[in-house]
C-alpha cells in the first residue's frame, strides 16, 4: 500500500490501532520519550539512547500483544513515527478514544 501524502496515511494508520490497548501502550511511549528526552536535555544526553527503545517498545508490544498485526513502522517509517506523535495529541485533545 502507499500513500501520496501524511493525510492519505493517517486513517490506515488509526485503522491499525482500533484496540485501545494498543493506543494506551503508544501514548506511555511517547509520554516517557517526552521524560527522556527531558532527561537527556537537563540530566545528562546519555537518556537519549533509550527514546527509540522505550518509543518503539511500547509500541511494538501493543501491536504484537494486544493488535496482533505488524507495525506500520517496518513499511512506512516516517508516517508511522508522524502518526505516533499525532495519535498522541489527538488523544489528549479526545479526538482519538482512549477505550
Amino acid at each position: 500500500m502507499s500513500f501520496q501524502s501524511f493525510t492519505e496515511f493517517y486513517p490506515y494508520y488509526l485503522a491499525e490501532h482500533r484496540d485501545a490497548r494498543c493506543r494506551r501502550c503508544h501514548f506511555v511511549g511517547s509520554f516517557l520519550v517526552i521524560l527522556l528526552v527531558f532527561a537527556g536535555v537537563v540530566v545528562n544526553p546519555w537518556w537519549f539512547a533509550a527514546t527509540p527503545v522505550v518509543g518503539y517498545g511500547f509500541a511494538w508490544i501493543g501491536h504484537f500483544v494486544f493488535e496482533k498485526n505488524r507495525p506500520a513502522t517496518f513499511k512506512h517509517p516516517l508516517y508511522s513515527l508522524m502518526g505516533d506523535w499525532v495519535m498522541f495529541k489527538d488523544m489528549i485533545m479526545g479526538r482519538v478514544s482512549w477505550t
